[in-house]
């Protein structure tokens, strides 16, 4: 057994690229609010609704493509995913994660979706962005995707996107509701090392409680080999 909970590290991802993508993402996020009426909190449910919809169905995807090379694993997911969420927090915090690639074809969806969307009212505006969010050219978003095959199944994929959804909420929705008073005070640079540095110590973190699989003493010689020595 694994000594880490792969959904909670989904989520604690999910905070830590928040923290730089409401400046990027955050206009964007917004971008359906018009105007700020009484339908303002009824549009964000319905944009983050759609969107961790949205997460949830690519993550079941990615864990159904992801059960046949599993099967090579002894172990499955439960020795593959701890050791690759401490890699995805690795680049990350090393700012490689800018290296990513980004395919142009979605980015262009998003487009020709975004342009659909601002002749709709302002409650369907939200819920299709809030669908359309996995086409946002973001290089974590779609490690975290990668990541959701080495769930195993459709039902831990899906499980494993949501969390990480459910752990950009809190900034994201911050960002919705006061994007002003943030970008006075928090600058993108500082955003970014913010971001760096608590995925780099989430990484040694998880490292440091993974190193047991790792220890490969005597308990786990069979004993026949012992029988031999």
């Amino acid at each position: 057994m694994t000594p880490i909970d792969t959904s909670a590290a989904a989520f604690m991802a999910g905070i830590v690229t928040s923290i730089h993508c409401v400046g990027m993402c955050g206009p964007l996020s917004c971008s359906w609010a018009v105007s700020r009426d009484g339908s303002f909190m009824r549009n964000t449910a319905l944009y983050h609704t759609g969107r961790l919809t949205a997460y949830g169905f690519v993550g079941a995807i990615a864990g159904t493509i992801g059960i046949m090379p599993l099967s090579f694993f002894q172990h499955g997911a439960g020795i593959v995913l701890p050791w690759l969420l401490v890699l995805a927090f690795a680049i990350v915090g090393m700012g490689l994660d800018a290296w990513l690639p980004k395919p142009k074809f979605l980015s262009s969806g998003l487009r020709r979706i975004q342009t659909a969307a601002f002749k709709l009212n302002s409650s369907l505006r939200a819920a299709i962005l809030g669908l359309a969010t996995p086409l946002l050219p973001c290089g974590p978003l779609y490690l975290m995707f990668a990541l959701a095959m080495a769930n195993g199944s459709a039902s831990r994929g899906a499980e494993f996107a949501l969390s990480f959804g459910l752990g950009t909420l809190p900034l994201l929705f911050l960002a919705q509701t006061q994007l002003h008073w943030l970008g006075g005070r928090l600058q993108p640079a500082t955003m970014r090392k913010l971001q760096r540095g608590l995925a780099l110590v989430t990484a040694i973190i998880l490292a440091w409680r993974l190193r047991d699989t790792l220890d490969f003493n005597s308990d786990a010689v069979p004993s026949c080999c012992h029988a031999a020595m």
